[in-house]
Formats: structure tokens, C-alpha cells, sequence
């Protein structure tokens, strides 16, 4: 079979255009602008800033970190310099890179949160999108309780929409009965678009010690060990919704780009691979374009949604 010339990895959603679905996921990637000396953040299809709140936060006490079999856990505890620092810190560095997509991460404890800081951001400029994270396990309040109660979700959405110029992507938690659900009570609130799954609720034990790895005792597991119950999880939602959707957990191929987009994905992020890889994110772009060449795949975009069941 011979390879086809240039490959179109354009994707779009929510109004918002790619050059390539790769967009560095928030938590990984700090502000972006910690990696510009080694990833060319133009090259990239977007990313996901730390998440922010309405004021610094310190996170929780280490460790905080745990390397697993198959993966990582982390309870951070969404350590970040706050919504008006990143306005006057990092924004304007990554205003001045070309060609750069930004989204915000937001992050609260109660609905108020979630609109001071969306009001706060509001004020910025180059910012394409907020990716509300209604999921994060690694908090002592908040967080988790919002992405696993319909109810809440559906107010936090409400609210985050009310007050944002901007489009929201809503960041769902896998640690629910049914990821359908609440997806479908996500879009029915007014999001423009969903992300999933974030990191699984777990935890790890030193037997010498017999104490916890992590010092929160809980955290979030991500990385390969993830892959396959998030890719189950994003066609479930998939299918529940009208509106984009965007995938992550574990994905560091290309070949895990194409499952989750064939499961109806429009564009992915990656997150634990730049643990393991600082510039894991611009090889995989680099990697998908070698990927479609080989595979006379013309067009991504159209892979999203065509898994072949019958």
C-alpha cells in the first residue's frame, strides 16, 4: 500500500479549529509556557493550562506522587497561582506564541467559585475555551461531588454558562454509575462540549511501613492502566450526546488516538505521557502524521465515530 502525501489532521469542535486533535491536557503541562523550551507549542493541536481558582492554592502535602505498575497516582490537590496571577503571568508569554490554542482549566469548591473565576478569566484575552473540571478526587471538598451528583452538575454547568464568554467543556468524572447520565446532563445544562474521563479514585499501600504511598491516602490513577475503561467510557458518552466530545486516559500512540477517535472522539488529550516524556505530546503529533500516512488515512476527522460493530 502506498502512503498518501500530507495527511489532514485538522479537527474542530465547539466553533474552535485544530491544526491536529493533540491538545496537552491540564495538570500536565503546567502553564504551557514551562515547556516552550522544549516542545514547539505551535505544533500542537492545543492545551490544557493547570487549574485555576479565584485564589492561589497551596494543594496537599506530599507526597504526592506514586508510580504504578501500569500507571500514576497523584493528589496534588490542584496546587495553582490563581486566576488573576495567570492573567498577568503566563497569559500574556502564551499570547505571544503564534498559532497557540489555550483553554483554562477552572476549578471551585461551590458553584460562586466556579463564577468568580469564570468572571475573572472573562477579563483575558486569547483564551479559546474553559474546560469546567466538575471531577478532580484529590480535594478534601468540592471536585468529585459536583461530577458525581446530577443535580450539582447540572447547576455548576448552569452557572459556569451563564457567566462565560467563552465556550465550556465540561470534564467528567469516571468515578460515577453511569458516564451516559451524566454526560447527557451535562449537554441538556449548556455545555458546548465534554472531556473524559479524569483520574480513577484509588490508592496504594506500603507494606513495611504499612502507611500510604500518598499522604492525602487517596488519589487519582492515570496512564496506560486507565486506557481501555476510558475508551469504554467515551463511546458510552459518545452515544448518549449531540455535542464534542474529547477523549483522555492513557493514550500515548497513535494507534490510541485512532481508538479513542473510532469511538467517537474529536480530538484527545495527553496527560501522564509527559510525565514519562516532557515532549511525549509533539511526538505523537509527529507520530499520527506518520500514522495516516501509512494508513492512506486523508482526512482524520472522519475516524471519529466509526467503529465497525456489526
Amino acid at each position: 500500500m502506498t502512503p498518501i502525501g500530507n495527511p489532514d489532521l485538522t479537527v474542530s469542535f465547539a466553533g474552535i479549529e485544530l491544526k491536529n486533535p493533540i491538545i496537552a491536557a491540564s495538570g500536565t503541562f503546567g502553564y504551557g509556557i514551562e515547556f516552550e523550551d522544549i516542545v514547539h507549542l505551535d505544533r500542537l493541536g492545543g492545551l490544557v493550562v493547570k487549574g485555576l481558582s479565584k485564589e492561589p492554592m497551596t494543594g496537599n502535602p506530599p507526597p504526592r506522587l506514586y508510580e504504578t505498575a501500569a500507571g500514576m497516582l497523584n493528589a496534588i490537590g490542584l496546587q495553582n497561582i490563581g486566576a488573576p496571577a495567570f492573567l498577568t503571568e503566563k497569559l500574556p508569554a502564551l499570547r505571544a506564541k503564534k498559532n497557540v490554542v489555550v483553554f483554562a482549566n477552572v476549578f471551585g469548591y461551590t458553584r460562586a467559585d466556579y463564577e468568580h473565576t469564570i468572571e475573572i478569566l472573562n477579563q483575558g484575552e486569547g483564551i479559546a475555551a474553559y474546560e469546567i473540571n466538575v471531577s478532580c478526587p484529590n480535594t478534601a471538598h468540592g471536585g468529585i461531588q459536583f461530577g458525581s451528583d446530577p443535580l450539582l452538575l447540572d447547576e455548576v454547568v448552569r452557572t459556569a454558562k451563564r457567566v462565560a464568554s467563552r465556550p465550556i467543556i465540561v470534564k467528567l468524572s469516571p468515578n460515577v454509575t453511569s458516564i451516559a447520565q451524566m454526560a447527557y446532563v451535562a449537554q441538556e445544562a449548556g455545555a458546548d462540549a465534554i472531556s473524559l474521563v479524569n483520574t480513577f479514585l484509588a490508592m496504594a499501600i506500603d507494606p513495611e511501613t504499612r502507611r500510604p504511598r500518598i499522604a492525602n491516602v487517596t488519589a487519582g490513577l492515570s496512564g496506560p492502566a486507565i486506557k481501555p475503561i476510558a475508551l469504554r467510557m467515551v463511546y458510552d458518552a459518545a452515544h448518549a450526546v449531540k455535542i464534542p466530545v474529547i477523549g483522555m486516559g492513557g493514550i500515548s500512540t497513535p494507534t490510541d488516538v485512532v481508538e479513542f477517535m473510532l469511538a467517537g472522539a474529536r480530538a484527545v488529550q495527553v496527560g501522564t505521557a509527559s510525565y514519562f516524556d516532557p515532549v511525549a505530546t509533539e511526538k505523537l503529533v509527529e507520530e499520527l502524521t506518520a500514522y495516516c500516512r501509512e494508513h492512506r488515512i486523508e482526512r482524520l476527522r472522519d475516524l471519529t465515530g466509526g467503529l465497525l460493530t456489526d
